[in-house]
């Protein structure tokens, strides 16, 4: 399905045009929601503390959790007390739950966890966006930060920062399911800032964003980390020698074997779905090779980890002048809120 969907998506397949109808269907819904919102039909709900989303238009990953984590170290050098709040995907419970370093991911979400530990901010999940920032509000957090929260409307928000994947674009630029997108393109010219991650390769960027409209990120792959603690971590270029096995299980799997090849590694390549619970059976490949996955996998893997299992964290990087307008856009943005409090 995901190989099926990708091609539907991103290349130029004919039975885009046969679910158009449907996504004709969904984009009218979409829109009708989102003026519903903004005519006050339907309540966005503020919580008394400036609100800064980050989110995409597009389905599966473009590095948002990366930028999450830049941003709440930015605004907390600043002196701001920064809490996050994320949907908490694929866990199925209910209610607001505090994530901690050592949460089981199945309860808080792999994101999250990963938001926690690298950010040192206090990070909550819960279906109900709302609910989880009021429980950060009322513990004395300054500023939230929602990780992919774009279409989560009923969270009112002061600054909303789009992530778009250079590789992949928009793709063929149509909404669900005809194509990747969540909502239509028309969307971005909401947005307080457009942040392009890799170079902006995909030829539906240039049609939708001119020239300067968009920020630029870079995620840059950092020494391997061996899961189970069992070792210093490990530089990339010391994997150069031999074969090893990649693994991930995140929305663009192709992303994270393209950095490990631009390093010089020779792959033995293992996508999964996004989100997938990993098993221990499932890296058994019987050949005792080094095997590198996303942080995001890693999480899942600390159970049964190994001398074999390495994850490769990543971290957003912008440039000196776009990390200052970046900045500067969100300051501005929660110093003058765009509505009362609660």
């Amino acid at each position: 399905m995901r190989r099926w969907l990708t091609e539907l998506w991103y290349r130029d397949s004919p039975w885009a045009w046969l679910l158009q109808p449907l996504a004709s269907l969904y984009a009218a819904l979409t829109q009708l929601r989102a003026r519903a919102y903004a005519q006050g039909w339907l309540a966005s709900e503020r919580v008394g503390v400036p609100v800064v989303v980050v989110g995409n238009l597009t389905v599966g990953g473009t590095g948002k959790t990366p930028l999450t984590i830049y941003l709440a170290r930015a605004l907390s050098a600043k002196g701001l007390r920064v809490g996050i709040v994320s949907r908490g995907y694929p866990s199925r419970e209910r209610g607001v739950r505090r994530v901690a370093p050592g949460s089981d991911w199945r309860a808080v979400g792999d994101e999250p966890l990963i938001l926690a530990r690298q950010s040192a901010c206090p990070t909550v999940v819960a279906p109900d966006r709302v609910a989880a920032a009021r429980t950060l509000v009322a513990e004395g957090v300054g500023v939230i930060l929602a990780d992919d929260g774009l279409q989560h409307l009923r969270l009112a928000r002061d600054c909303e920062i789009v992530v778009i994947d250079g590789g992949r674009g928009f793709g063929n630029g149509r909404v669900l399911p005809a194509g990747p997108l969540r909502e239509p393109l028309g969307r971005l010219g909401r947005a307080d800032a457009l942040v392009v991650n890799g170079a902006p390769e995909d030829p539906s960027l240039e049609a939708v964003l001119p020239p300067g409209a968009a920020l630029g990120m870079e995620l840059a792959a950092q020494a391997a980390v061996r899961i189970d603690g069992g070792a210093a971590p490990r530089p990339l270029a010391s994997f150069r020698d031999e074969r090893v096995h990649a693994v991930a299980g995140i929305g663009n799997p192709e992303r994270f074997f393209r950095e490990l090849r631009t390093r010089g590694l020779t792959l033995i390549e293992h996508p999964f779905p996004d989100h997938h619970p990993l098993s221990a059976g499932e890296l058994a490949f019987g050949d005792g090779l080094p095997v590198l996955m996303t942080e995001k996998d890693a999480v899942k893997c600390a159970a049964f980890a190994d001398a074999r299992l390495w994850y490769v964290p990543v971290i957003a990087q912008l440039s000196e002048g776009d990390a200052r307008e970046l900045l500067s856009r969100v300051l501005a943005r929660i110093r003058t809120p765009t509505g009362g409090s609660d």
